[in-house]
């Protein structure tokens, strides 16, 4: 694998969370110079549902089945053995799942996928609190302009850094995401919330406002992630204060009213975006750089996780790295084959959550007979199939 000696290094993977620790993980035996950059210091909290979905997991294992082993050991944490999911007129459906997966605090979780670098990849430059400024693409290599400090040149950089990504931004030719493809949420921490139990997260869907889902999470020891997520364009529409409707809704839902009645609430309510996949086909990748994850707009937009498919389009990028680096090939043109992949191994599964939210998001009628119809023997196993 041929490097670039007069460079820093030969790729820097931007953002340290888990499409970028993947990343990392993924080149541990390229012999590469990797240096992968944060704006924070780890551990960090990073606002989520925190819900660590199945599919996340197996992308780890494939790498090397004690990644995942090790992670199951986190504290805390929350085995996931179902959910509940409460339609619109309170009738109830609860999915088992097939994939074991969990709930953890990102803080937690994320910190512990660093750790698995520090301990896998010890070659991989790990540099927290080194947040970036601006960046150049220039004939053969990439210049990094980070808040403070030296600049970094690389021969490849992969964009890891989230839903506002400073990559995605100076390098897509159509950086902004429509409305119509982003969910705005809110989150807080509780404990001692009635009627909750350990292995099991929630789902909560309003008449008013169906295209998002309030959600309940166990994350261990007796601690729960609330929250509430909707898609933008119904917020700007409809000039939706998330924080206020979310504190309304555990009040007055009829499947919440009196279960907060003596929780503790631990923190505030704090906002994050999520830009959804499966709409608009947009690149994810030019001269000289890729975008993982959240970067990429790879969020599901019927259930709102992204960490699973973060995971798998970092171990993807990673292998694109290597193609890079063996032809000496850093053109748009070699690199697209990375969004070939991307849309074969997760756009098409997202396109499809995004018909089925559109679909669903003006028929509460529908969703409650689909939860019906679902308590019908042998027809649970194809509406767990739809919703994924």
């Amino acid at each position: 694998m041929r490097s670039s000696p007069s460079l820093d290094y030969d790729v820097a993977i931007v953002g340290a969370g888990p499409a970028g620790a993947a990343c990392a993980l993924g080149l541990r035996h390229s012999g590469l110079r990797v240096a992968l950059l944060d704006k924070a210091q780890f551990p960090r909290d990073k606002v989520c549902g925190d819900a660590i979905p199945g599919h996340a997991l197996k992308a780890l294992r494939q790498l090397d089945p004690t990644f995942a082993d090790s992670l199951w050991q986190l504290r805390p944490m929350d085995a996931v053995r179902n959910s509940k999911l409460v339609a619109p007129n309170g009738a109830n459906l609860v999915l088992e799942w097939k994939l074991p997966s969990f709930n953890s605090p990102r803080e937690t979780f994320d910190d512990a996928l660093l750790n698995l670098v520090r301990t896998h990849a010890p070659a991989t430059a790990i540099l927290e609190n080194t947040g970036l400024k601006d960046l150049q693409i220039d004939a053969d290599h990439v210049r990094l302009k980070p808040l403070q400090g030296p600049e970094i040149t690389c021969g490849l950089v992969i964009g890891c850094d989230g839903a506002n990504s400073v990559v995605g931004r100076k390098l897509l030719p159509e950086p902004r995401l429509a409305r119509a493809h982003h969910c705005v949420g809110v989150r807080a921490y509780f404990e001692n919330v009635a009627e909750a139990q350990s292995g099991t997260t929630e789902f909560f869907l309003t008449r008013d406002y169906l295209a998002g889902y309030c959600w309940l999470f166990p994350v261990g020891q007796g601690r729960y992630n609330v929250g509430l997520g909707m898609l933008a364009e119904v917020v700007a529409k409809h000039k939706v204060d998330l924080k206020e409707t979310m504190t309304r809704l555990l009040a007055t839902h009829p499947a919440l009213a009196g279960r907060f009645a003596s929780a503790r609430q631990l923190g505030p309510i704090v906002g994050f975006g999520l830009p959804l996949g499966g709409g608009r086909t947009r690149p994810v990748s030019g001269e000289r750089f890729l975008l993982c994850g959240d970067a990429a707009s790879l969020i599901d937009p019927l259930q709102g996780h992204g960490i699973d498919t973060a995971i798998q389009s970092g171990i993807l990028a990673a292998t694109q790295a290597l193609a890079c680096f063996d032809k000496q090939d850093f053109s748009a043109a070699h690199i697209a084959q990375y969004d070939a992949q991307v849309a074969a191994k997760i756009g098409k599964k997202l396109a499809k959550s995004y018909r089925l939210m559109r679909f669903l998001s003006t028929k509460p009628w529908l969703v409650n007979a689909a939860v019906r119809l679902a308590k019908v023997p042998g027809v649970k196993p194809w509406v767990q199939k739809a919703i994924g």
